[in-house]
C-alpha cells in the first residue's frame, strides 16, 4: 500500500503532540509546512552519515590525464576499485596531508593507486594518483545525500519501513523546535532507540590496510610509476 509523504506528515504532526489527533485536522499551512521541514531534514542528513543506512553503487570512467572528478550527492566512499577488463583492481584512500600536502610528482600516468575524497558543495570532488594512463571503469560504493520528496511521493518507493519510521520520529521532533517546544519524553526515548538502531544497520567496515606511494617518511619510488605501473607482487 503507498504511504504518501503527505501521510507522513500528518503523522508526524501528530506525534509532535501540537496538533490534536481526532479533535483536530491538520491545516493546508501546516501540511506545507511540514513538507518544507521533511525535505529539509532529508538534506541535512547528507552530513550526517551514520544515520543514512543505505550504501549505493556508482560507477563512472576515469578518463586519460585526469586527476580530479565531480560525483554528485556523494557524501561518504567506502571502496574504490578500477578494472582492466575483467580484472578488478583496489584503490587505497589517503588523508589529505599525505595527498596533498607530501612530495610527489604530479602528471604521472600509471595505474591509478590511490584516492582522496574531499566534500564540496552538492558532492564530493574525488581526487586519484597517479592519474590514469588510459580510461579505467571504476565504481565506488559509499553512501548518498538523500532524494527530496514532494506530497504525492509514496514513500515506500524510496525507503523501508524502518527509516519511514524513523523519518515520523525525527520530523517530529523537527517540528517541535519549529514551535520551541519539546517532544514528549516518551517519544524522544523512542527515537534515541530507533536512532540507536539505525547506526548499526549499515555500519561502517573498519577493517583497514593501508599502502601508499606517498609515504611521508621515504622518497617516491619511479620503479613503481614507470616499471611496476604503481603495483608491486
Amino acid at each position: 500500500m503507498a504511504y504518501l509523504a503527505q501521510t507522513l506528515i500528518t503523522r508526524a504532526w501528530y506525534l509532535s503532540g501540537i496538533i490534536a489527533r481526532n479533535l483536530e485536522t491538520v491545516s493546508g499551512d501546516q501540511i506545507s509546512d511540514g513538507l518544507f521541514l521533511l525535505n529539509e531534514l532529508l538534506d541535512f542528513k547528507f552530513s550526517d552519515l551514520h544515520l543514512i543506512p543505505y550504501f549505493q553503487e556508482f560507477d563512472l570512467n576515469l578518463v586519460q590525464g585526469q586527476e580530479l572528478y565531480f560525483i554528485p550527492n556523494l557524501s561518504g566512499v567506502e571502496t574504490m576499485t578500477f578494472n582492466i577488463q575483467t580484472v578488478r583492481y583496489s584503490m587505497l584512500p589517503v588523508d589529505r596531508k599525505t595527498y596533498f600536502g607530501t612530495g610527489r610528482v604530479d602528471g604521472i600516468q600509471s595505474l591509478p593507486y590511490n584516492y582522496r575524497v574531499e566534500r564540496t558543495r552538492g558532492g564530493s570532488n574525488v581526487y586519484v594518483y597517479f592519474v590514469p594512463n588510459q580510461t579505467f571503469p571504476a565504481k565506488i560504493w559509499g553512501k548518498f545525500a538523500l532524494t527530496d520528496v514532494s506530497l504525492n511521493t509514496d514513500m515506500t518507493t524510496v525507503y523501508d519501513n524502518f527509516y519511514l519510521a524513523y523519518l515520523r520520529y525525527i520530523l517530529a521532533e523537527y517540528m517541535c523546535n519549529e514551535y520551541n517546544i519539546e517532544l514528549t519524553p516518551g517519544n524522544q526515548r523512542k527515537l534515541r532507540q530507533i536512532e540507536n538502531k539505525l547506526i548499526s544497520v549499515s555500519p561502517a567496515d573498519l577493517l583497514q590496510q593501508k599502502m601508499s606511494t606517498m609515504q611521508s617518511d621515504s622518497a617516491l619510488n619511479y620503479a613503481d610509476a614507470n616499471i611496476g605501473r604503481g603495483w608491486r607482487p
